[in-house]
């Protein structure tokens, strides 16, 4: 199976689906449904990887072209760099999901959407931030290679 997760780092909320597949309809669907639950907020910014999946043609593969607009125009998408997925805060909640509630092998997926809705609610009531400590001094040190540098 496939999750998806998406933070709110700074108030400690995260929302999961669990889906049978990663397809460019699951994402979709997904970013509806993240629309959907912050239908007062202006724009939305998700920072994600690079998968094939996570462009916003999606949308359009999906919905008539006036909805895909619309959700697409909810969101700013900031994709971190091909092998920065640690930059991710959300990867980082997955991480935690791992260690916490998934780290054995589960062979009925309704049994996953179970223990990750358990999770989640557990996560959210208590809170939980993400402690994020990464400068951006820090960056120019770590991804020097995606700085550009003045030769004298």
């Amino acid at each position: 199976c496939n999750i998806f997760l998406v933070c709110e780092p700074l108030a400690g909320k995260r929302m999961v689906k669990v889906t049978e597949r990663k397809t460019k309809r699951d994402w979709a669907f997904f970013l509806e449904e993240i629309a959907n639950q912050r239908e007062r907020a202006n724009k939305i910014t998700l920072v994600m990887d690079n998968l094939n999946t996570h462009v916003p043609g999606s949308l359009y593969e999906m919905f008539p072209p006036d909805k895909a607009k619309a959700i697409m125009d909810r969101f700013e998408f900031v994709y971190t760099p091909k092998h920065g997925s640690w930059l991710n805060m959300a990867e980082i909640e997955l991480n935690v999901l791992s260690g916490q509630c998934l780290k054995r092998r589960i062979d009925d997926i309704a049994v996953v959407r179970r223990e990750v809705l358990a999770w989640q609610k557990f996560r959210n009531n208590k809170n939980a931030k993400v402690n994020w400590q990464f400068t951006a001094e820090d960056a120019r040190i770590k991804l020097s290679r995606l700085y550009p540098t003045l030769e004298g």
